[in-house]
This record gives C-alpha cells, structure tokens and sequence, in this order.
C-alpha cells in the first residue's frame, strides 16, 4: 500500500552494536561463530566485522599494526594508529550497517585499546580517553562481551592455535605481566560500566560459554521492548 499523502513514514529503528572483548585466546573468534548464528536463527539481520581491521583502509592498518612493525615507536603511537583505522571502519562499516536497522558484532573495538595500551604503560590515561572521544564521536557498543580467562590459559590456547611462539602475532608475544594487566583492564572497564558490559566465563566449555552469551543478548537487546541507544545515535 502507498503512503497516504502528507504521511510522514515512522523512522526506521536503528540497529544495535555488540563488542566481543578479551585477552588472547579466549574464544572471541569461536564465539563470534556462534552469535551470527544465533541471530540469524532469530531471523535477525547481522554484520560481522573486527578490529583492527573491518573496512579497506582499517585492513591495511591491521597488517601494519599485527606485525609489529611500529613497537618501537611506542603505545601512544599505536593507539592513534589503532584508532585511525577506527575511524574508517566506523565511518566505512559500522554506523552504516546500524542505520539500516542492523545488528553489528564486533571482535574487538575500543575497550581492546584502553586494555592493551594501557597495559603497555607510558600513555596517559587522560590522553587514551581524549583519542577515544574524538575517533568514536559519542559511537558506543549497546553490549560488551567480556570473555575472561587467566593469562596463562589464554596464552596457551593462543600457541596451541598458532602452532609456534613465532607464529604468534605482536601482543600474543608479550609476556605474562603483560596478560595479566590486560586481564585487569577488562575487568576493571566491567566494573566501572556494569549497564553495558557482561563478563562471561571463558573458561567453561564452548557450549556453556555460547549459551552465556546468548543469554546476555536475548535478556538485554531482544526481550526489551527498545534496543539500547547508550551512543547517542
């Protein structure tokens, strides 16, 4: 049926923004899996995408930044590189795919570089906060995933999946003071923004941790009569 004449069509509802976050090999990748399965089950439209990476241009920074080749020139330097990658795959993927209504799955986004540059040390808090303001432009996940493992399982997760220490990439190479910091960061970010973020178990098995997570999505974005809209979209 056409619109009637001088009807205004209802705005379309935008999508909803769900962020898997964790230290290294905890399951992110196997449990991204499972969520697009899930959702497309429940007939629900969905987009995954990671970070770094997620657009052309972000895919290139992630080569850069995986390989290790700008260590040296310090975490200050890797957050502005992490988060002009960010910018591209938000502006190219993300705010896109939510203004068409869809939900949007993320291995990895911001919180991955308060952890992990944070846990490196030497970068103000005060300037890892401003670099996230302007490269988010008040774009934040309705849902944060946190799965939580010990550092020492997590790494030899990572090493059993790679198959050697040299196959392993930049951050999956630090050592274990470095994890166990990462592990503290998450968990602190948790605890400071409880409304937005879920911390999962990851040490259960597959099955339980996937059951886990689909309860955090139905209960809090699916059951609710109206997404989250904590970014201001």
């Amino acid at each position: 049926m056409s619109e009637a004449p001088g009807q205004a069509q209802p705005p379309r509802r935008r999508g909803c923004f769900i962020t898997l976050e964790g230290g290294e090999g905890s399951g992110k990748t196997t449990q991204m899996g499972h969520i697009l399965e899930n959702l497309r089950q429940a007939r629900i439209e969905v987009v995954a995408t990671r970070e770094p990476g997620g657009s052309p241009g972000a895919e290139i920074l992630r080569r850069v930044l995986l390989s290790g080749a700008v260590k040296s020139l310090g975490p200050a330097a890797e957050a502005i590189l992490f988060s002009a990658a960010r910018i591209d795959h938000i502006d190219k993927t993300i705010a896109p795919a939510l203004a068409a209504g869809l939900f949007v799955v993320s291995d990895r986004f911001s919180d991955s570089t308060r952890a992990y540059q944070g846990a490196l040390g030497r970068v103000d808090p005060a300037f890892l906060r401003a670099l996230e303001r302007v490269t988010l432009d008040g774009l934040h996940p309705d849902l944060t995933l946190i799965l939580d493992l010990s550092p020492e399982e997590g790494r030899a997760r990572a090493e059993r999946r790679r198959g050697t220490e040299e196959g392993l990439d930049r951050f999956e190479r630090e050592d274990i003071r470095f994890h166990q910091s990462v592990r503290a960061a998450f968990l602190a970010i948790a605890a400071a923004d409880s409304h937005r973020c879920v911390v999962i178990d990851a040490s259960l098995s597959e099955a339980e941790v996937a059951q886990a997570i689909w309860d955090a999505i139905f209960g809090r974005l699916i059951a609710r009569p109206e997404p989250a809209r904590a970014h201001g979209a």
